[in-house]
């Protein structure tokens, strides 16, 4: 395996201090097996409420995906105080980045997703809806082609600014921006889909007490009413979070006491080479 770290560094104003950091961990070929042989790839996107990005949605998800052959990527992006629209333009460059160096790392460029935790969840399906954005692509140039992820792959994702919102979420991102009727649609996502949003494999906890299951519920029938392909789990029981329910993850867990919700991992990746 590789590691290494790269810069994704997005030209706005005001300018920003550093630039966000994506993390790459690139499975070798062997010539045992094929030393030809694409891998899809995962960008990940930790949640944090665009407060911080969570250690636990980071390097454990990162190996568990390489362990099956996926190319994993983490992107550290700006949270507060830093606001929309740097962490959306973040993850549409690290798509690019991704892309464009496919050929070096063995990547089918076909099958890059992106998989978002909670905020991150938001993040990656604000990029999913809004690849081809004329805004967006105003800031960052280029082709939408080059930024467009495959798939998304959304844990208890926040998606909607309305009634089922977390509002600590749409704080942190838009700031000011809050008293913007047009920002809070531009980012209520279920408003946002289109013919050209990827399909999407979705999952959330019933019991989620900081960002309601509506949420990925009001994202799925979108998709829906798109016709665009959704695999979409509730799991009845557990609380906001919970990663991969795992000892890794999770500090009062032991090895082996999986929560119930555990196995979506197997059933995304399952989802990325369908």
């Amino acid at each position: 395996m590789k590691y290494f770290t790269t810069e994704i560094k997005v030209d706005l104003q005001p300018k920003l201090e550093k630039p966000a950091v994506l993390c790459a961990y690139i499975p070798d070929n062997s010539p045992e097996v094929d030393m030809e042989r694409l891998h899809p790839a995962v960008i990940i996107l930790p949640g944090g409420g665009y407060e911080f990005t969570s250690d636990r949605e980071n390097e454990a998800i990162a190996l568990k995906f390489i362990s099956e052959g996926i190319c994993a990527f983490v992107l550290k992006y700006h949270v507060a105080p830093v606001r929309f629209p740097a962490a959306l333009c973040e993850a549409l460059l690290a798509v690019r980045y991704v892309r464009e160096h496919g050929s070096e790392y063995h990547i089918d460029t076909d099958n890059i997703s992106l998989c978002g935790f909670s905020a991150g969840g938001h993040l990656a399906a604000s990029a999913g809806v809004h690849w081809k954005n004329s805004y967006i692509l105003g800031l960052l140039g280029g082709e939408p082609d080059e930024m467009k992820p495959n798939r998304l792959i959304l844990s208890y994702p926040v998606v909607t600014s309305g009634e089922y919102a977390h509002r600590g979420s749409f704080e942190n991102l838009l700031g000011d921006g809050m008293a913007s009727k047009e920002w809070l649609e531009f980012n209520s996502l279920e408003k946002q889909v289109t013919e050209d949003t990827p399909q999407s494999f979705i999952w959330h906890t019933y019991e989620d007490n900081a960002v309601p299951v509506q949420n990925a519920m009001l994202f799925a029938s979108a998709l829906i009413a798109h016709k665009i392909p959704v695999e979409l789990h509730i799991y009845r029981r557990g609380g906001h979070g919970l990663s991969m329910g795992s000892h890794l993850v999770c500090g009062d867990r032991k090895y082996g006491e999986n929560h119930i919700s555990s196995g979506w991992i197997d059933k995304a990746i399952r989802f990325i080479y369908d």
